[in-house]
């Protein structure tokens, strides 16, 4: 699978689908796009930027950076790069609670019209426990699991108990990359430890395939709290250090400032269950972060111990960068 083939999927979905120079971008929001596929980094030249801005009259556009880029909050993806990843490599209690749930359930491929049926169920519990509810609907679930058939490099992969689904990975390659956009479970068989089972599984599989150099899971989210990556993480899965960018169109970034910052932040309080709040929210964080010294910013507790590296006397970030290329890194 490449890039084309996921931008058709995204048109699929009804996203509008941009290609600029370095990257595809696609309408993650309202006139808010995202740079994908997620796992590229990218350097875009100024220019490319402002004509994505000006041309799609965009609002804000997000995208990930490497490191040493000097732009950009610092962040992280999540991802498991260990090519002998198995449960020889994981902690004692990760491996036990892997095994309990390889004992409860079988796993196997599942057609994408049963996931578009059956899943959305899995995905509002998992939506629930991430304090998330509201900010993923019904029709959209379906939309998105129907616009991949047909189209190569998309499985789906799940973990059954008694013919009854308990979690579910939705993947696709792209590049040599295994790419884990989609995961949710079933509250009722956590404690069976199907989480722990399906991650590991689908995981192992992956990472052993020819041609696979790694494994994704997902970018550091705008809303999500960073503890939801802890789970990823116990399971072998590292944080890889990015920089990511979050640039408004020109006529509004002198309002993406600390104060509209706070205000938002407020009403997010009184409101927590709205999306759209959390989103703006995020990107509001994001953006002022991004515009600080590297060492200036909040580093996510997950990079600690790449922190001391990069403020080191002669760090990397302050090393020459390539404009208007994509890295693929």
């Amino acid at each position: 699978m490449n890039a084309d083939i996921y931008a058709e999927w995204m048109r699929r979905q009804g996203h509008q689908v941009i290609r600029t120079e370095s990257s595809y971008w696609y309408d993650a929001g309202p006139r808010v796009f995202q740079a994908y596929p997620y796992h590229w980094t990218i350097e875009p030249t100024e220019a490319e930027l402002r004509n994505l801005l000006l041309d799609h009259n965009a609002i804000a556009l997000r995208y990930s950076a490497p490191i040493n880029s000097r732009h950009g909050m610092v962040s992280y993806h999540v991802v498991c790069e260990n090519s002998h990843y198995d449960l020889a490599t994981l902690s004692r209690q990760a491996k036990q609670n892997v095994r309990r749930g390889l004992e409860f359930a079988s796993f196997e491929q599942i057609s994408l019209a049963r996931f578009a049926e059956e899943g959305w169920r899995l995905r509002q519990d998992t939506l629930e426990r991430q304090g998330r509810v509201g900010a993923e609907s019904e029709e959209n679930w379906r939309r998105m699991c129907t616009s991949a058939e047909g189209l190569p490099g998309f499985e789906v992969w799940a973990a059954t108990h008694d013919g009854k689904l308990a979690a579910t990975f939705l993947a696709f390659q792209c590049d040599d990359v295994y790419t884990l956009p989609l995961e949710q479970s079933a509250t009722e068989f956590l404690e069976n430890r199907v989480n722990n089972a399906i991650f590991y599984y689908v995981t192992h599989q992956a990472i052993n395939r020819h041609g696979v150099s790694r494994v994704f899971f997902c970018l550091h989210s705008l809303d999500a709290p960073c503890s939801v990556d802890q789970f990823k993480f116990r399971m072998g899965y590292t944080a890889k250090p990015v920089r990511q960018h979050v640039m408004f169109h020109p006529w509004l970034e002198p309002f993406a400032n600390p104060l509209a910052h706070t205000l938002v932040s407020r009403l997010l309080m009184r409101n927590h269950s709205n999306a759209t709040l959390a989103k703006l929210e995020g990107m509001l964080r994001f953006s002022l972060q991004g515009k600080l010294p590297i060492d200036k910013q909040e580093w996510p507790d997950c990079l600690a111990e790449y922190k001391t590296i990069f403020l080191s006397p002669q760090p990397v970030f302050e090393q020459g960068t390539t404009q208007g290329v994509n890295t693929h890194a």
